[in-house]
């Protein structure tokens, strides 16, 4: 039995690299398929965000297997060969798997610290593959478990004070560059989550004049009243960019979403008034040669680090503390992995002496004809007894050896004294 997690992330590769190797939402259902006929019986959850690709898999292959297996997935997948995404794959297994998860959905791993969002990441993935019954019990537990571990963290520790978003990174890289937000005209492209939360801190820090585009203007017109902003449609964004101080996008959509052009043409009529373009979407909805331009200034998620490490500061000193939850919570559910090991011997040997019980229950029986029904059922509670209390201290130290370095000998030499067949 292994339980792996293969990935990149912000961390380990480029933007450009992470666009490539991210899952589309609404190919995730496939692609869950896919892993889960190329592993019978595995449990697998995949997720995808704009800072992080994972394949997360319980199987009971070599994890050496796993991961090749994994790369070759990805590589077939995403149509690019293994040695242009290899350098950043991180490949873990055991409590090196288990610690990452754990971090990652209590945002340790996050590009900002504390940031609440991955969290809820993290639980749309799994609900993902478990509505498609790609989960096992051991991934059910994996993620339920990395949900306890992110909540304890988020209650006891004060990781998430202060900027922890990256939304409200990009809104203070903007304010860093013109200072004061007041009669700037800002646009949001997307209305969908991070757009909002986005919006929300820019209206915080004195945004006045707010137009946000969205490809369906209904739902551009939902999130712009709650702000007294403007509509627009994607289609219309050409005509008004010109307006804008300050882009941020932020859509889901596969492809570019604003190019250079329309940002040159706006440009013009804004007689070359500077324009800060903010793009924290994966994959990116700015065309890079937009930076090519005199007087945009684009950064993208990438260039977001600095700012968030400047907030990190502040809380820095919490990471101990959620460091020690984190490892707790490792030590616990490994714990719990290694019991399960057992159980297929325990449940053979539990079998095999309640198999010895009844025989031997059958024949005695059979041979007292004269006691009363209610006799014949003290007999046979008697028998049960004398085997759960045989079995009890067995069980219990074939628990606790499991969680030594070479417990295979103890089970090995425990179903060769009993002459044990495997349970399934």
């Amino acid at each position: 039995m292994s339980l792996v997690v293969s990935g990149i992330s912000h961390h380990t590769t480029e933007v450009d690299l992470r666009e490539r190797l991210a899952f589309s939402e609404a190919r995730i259902p496939e692609a869950l398929a896919v892993l889960r006929e190329k592993f019978a019986g595995a449990g697998v959850v995949i997720l995808s965000t704009c800072n992080r690709s994972e394949i997360y898999i319980n199987h009971a292959s070599e994890s050496a297997d796993l991961h090749h297996e994994i790369r070759q997935f990805i590589s077939e997948w995403h149509e690019i060969d293994e040695s242009e995404f290899t350098h950043g794959l991180y490949e873990l297994e055991g409590k090196e798997a288990i610690g990452h998860l754990f971090r990652v959905a209590s945002s340790l791993d996050s590009l900002v610290v504390g940031e609440g969002q991955i969290l809820g990441q993290v639980h749309d993935g799994y609900i993902a593959a478990h509505q498609v019954q790609a989960t096992d019990k051991i991934i059910n537990s994996f993620f339920q478990k990395s949900f306890t571990v992110a909540k304890k963290i988020r209650t006891n520790t004060r990781i998430s004070e202060g900027k922890v978003s990256i939304s409200s990174v990009a809104v203070d890289l903007a304010v860093s560059i013109f200072m004061d937000l007041s009669g700037k005209t800002v646009l949001v492209i997307g209305s969908g989550e991070m757009g909002e939360l986005t919006l929300k801190s820019l209206v915080e820090k004195g945004a006045e004049n707010v137009i946000v585009v969205n490809r369906t203007k209904a739902n551009a017109e939902s999130l712009a009243s709650q702000y007294n902003g403007e509509a627009v449609a994607l289609s219309e964004l050409d005509d008004h960019l010109y307006r804008a101080d300050i882009v941020i996008s932020s859509t889901g959509a596969t492809g570019i979403v604003l190019d250079q052009e329309p940002v040159q043409s706006a440009l013009k009529k804004r007689s070359q008034t500077p324009m800060v373009i903010i793009d924290i979407a994966v994959p990116r909805d700015v065309e890079t040669a937009v930076n090519e331009l005199d007087n945009v200034y684009l950064y993208d998620i990438d260039d977001l680090q600095k700012v968030a490490d400047q907030n990190m500061d502040s809380r820095r000193d919490e990471l101990d503390r959620c460091l020690e939850i984190i490892d707790e919570g490792v030590a616990q559910f490994h714990r719990w992995m290694q019991t399960l090991i057992a159980e297929p011997t325990i449940v053979s040997l539990s079998k095999e002496l309640n198999a010895i019980r009844m025989r031997e229950l059958d024949k005695t029986l059979s041979s007292l004809d004269h006691l009363t029904g209610t006799d014949k059922e003290e007999v046979e509670y008697l028998t049960k007894r004398i085997v759960n209390n045989i079995l009890q201290k067995p069980m219990t130290q074939i628990k606790q050896e499991v969680h030594q370095e070479d417990h295979s000998t103890v089970l090995q030499l425990v179903r060769r004294l009993f002459g044990l067949k495997e349970s399934t």
